[in-house]
């Protein structure tokens, strides 16, 4: 259990995700265990993936000075940080240093993950640069059956040379396997723990077939605890942005005596529907129990039949079970795509729905003509029990490769530093992980604001469906919450038949 009195080292946590990120905070932090079953330096394995440890806090005064820079901070402005990557390529790696000095032109990485559509664009946008620079072509092809997708190639023989996880636990499976060559053969020790927070490296070091390796570089991340809202008919109804569970619990109510619908919730996403119901439960289990407890329902030893899973997963379905809060009522949450479920917010002259709970991510999703801090902006869903804090959940991407040419160790060395991020971040919805980021590349208020939200937070852990084994994770967990919030089962039946995944997790 935390209490408030907790807060000084969990928001240097947060400190350092955002200044490690964004060129603060050079000292890399080595992370507590944050629960007696979690080991302070264990990797997430492929059977019983750790949650990630808290840092230290190495300078806990001056944490919320800097996170303060941070909401203030210009706009994106400048030339590009690529030259002063080239200049320290060889620091990062040789194959980086030959790519930058022409002699890995003309050939191509192939790459796969889940951006699709805009956060495709920026992909492909923010590498774009480097692509001319050292004359690889990395060839993207995003979809949304990343998970089953991957998996097929993966066991036809047929695997892309470099795939973005948002999972690292589905990753560990490949790397149990021997599928993964180890980074940290040739992405210098020294730059990782230059460039990374020590609990990023921790949660990037994978199970072995002979030990443990260096999995992947973390490409950008992201923190799952907003809830959206359209700023400009939100302020001229009279709402107020809650602070409180109670309030927030006050504003819906008040929303559908108005004669409105609160939510905007969809949970369709192909073969991964489903996710977006595991991210409710695990911010219900991070409001709603402790930490120790959070961390061990992702290892796999709380397990989902337990009460206090059921209560978390209730306190989300008690909301999205009630037809006035949904927007086209329970029915339409599994046909309704997780990208298309906040648009309805953004109708005229009024709003269907007025609050939508998803990562930072969700911009790329908004329509192309909606204004920052106007026709949008975003707030922190509230705590729900004190006792329990200001917890934050977040998830990133996780560049991990399956092939060993130089082309392949050369870019996947390029997307260790926050270069192969930065045109992203300045064009909106990436938060870079990377310690060679600059404050300067926000480019808008709502981005600041996520920094500022993130500043408060008293408790952090990765998301926890992302860690588990991915028979789990990506597979038990994700048909489950289908299942259950279509009603073909009721809570006592999809635990149990959630539970059963980790039969299948091999030993």
């Amino acid at each position: 259990m935390r209490h408030k009195g907790f807060s000084f080292a969990a928001l240097l946590l947060l400190a350092s995700l955002i200044l490690a990120a964004c060129g603060g905070g050079a000292t890399t932090q080595a992370p507590t265990a944050a629960a007696p079953a979690a080991a302070p330096t264990a990797a997430p394995a492929a059977e019983a993936p750790t949650a990630m440890a808290e840092p230290t806090a190495a300078s806990a005064a001056e944490a919320p000075t800097a996170m303060a820079e941070a909401t203030t901070a210009p706009a994106a402005a400048g030339s590009s940080t690529l030259p002063a990557l080239e200049a320290n390529a060889a620091n990062v790696s040789q194959e980086l240093a030959d790519a930058f000095a022409g002699k890995l032109k003309g050939t191509k990485v192939t790459m796969t993950g889940p951006f699709t559509g805009e956060d495709a664009n920026k992909f492909n946008d923010a590498v774009k640069e480097f692509e001319d620079k050292t004359g690889i072509d990395i060839q993207y092809e995003g979809t949304k059956e990343f998970e089953a997708t991957i998996s097929t190639r993966v066991d036809g023989g047929n695997p892309p040379d470099i795939a973005d996880f948002p999972q690292p636990g589905l990753a560990a499976s490949f790397a149990k396997s021997g599928k993964i060559p180890d980074v940290g053969k040739y992405i210098k020790a020294d730059w990782l723990k230059q460039n990374y927070i020590q609990s990023y490296l921790d949660i990037a070091t994978l199970d072995g077939p002979s030990g443990k390796i260096t999995g992947g570089v973390w490409h950008r991340g992201f923190p799952k605890i907003l809830i959206w809202y359209p700023k400009a008919a939100f302020d001229a109804a009279g709402y107020k942005v809650p602070t409180t569970w109670d309030e927030l619990v006050a504003l819906q109510d008040q929303i559908v005596k108005d004669g409105d619908t609160p939510w905007c919730i969809g949970i369709e996403s192909g073969a991964a529907t489903g996710w977006p119901a595991t991210d409710w439960t695990e911010e219900m289990m991070l409001r709603t129990t402790s930490l120790e407890n959070y961390d061990k329902w992702v290892a796999g030893t709380l397990p989902f039949t337990d009460p206090i899973v059921k209560n978390a997963v209730k306190k989300w379905s008690d909301i999205w079970f009630n037809d006035q809060n949904v927007f086209g009522g329970r029915k339409s949450i599994v046909t309704t795509n997780f990208g298309d479920a906040p648009k309805p917010m953004f109708e005229k002259p009024d709003p269907k729905c007025w609050l939508h709970h998803q990562g930072s991510f969700i911009t790329s999703f908004f329509p192309k003509d909606a204004k920052s801090g106007v026709d949008y902006s975003v707030f922190y869903m509230p705590g729900l029990d004190p006792q329990y804090g200001k917890p934050v959940l977040f998830s990133g991407d996780l560049m991990v490769p399956f092939t060993d040419r130089p082309e392949v160790r050369a870019v996947e060395s390029f997307f260790s530093s926050a270069a192969s991020v930065e045109s992203w971040v300045k064009a909106g919805g990436a938060l870079p992980l990377q310690k060679d980021a600059s404050l300067d590349w926000y480019s808008n208020d709502v981005d600041k604001l996520v920094a500022s939200v993130l500043a408060n937070a008293e408790s952090v852990r990765f998301d926890g469906s992302d860690l588990m084994p991915g028979v789990v994770g990506a597979g038990t967990f994700w048909k489950g919450m289908y299942d259950y919030v279509a009603g073909t089962v009721d809570l006592d039946k999809v635990m149990e038949e959630i539970q059963a995944g980790w039969a299948n997790v091999k030993k």
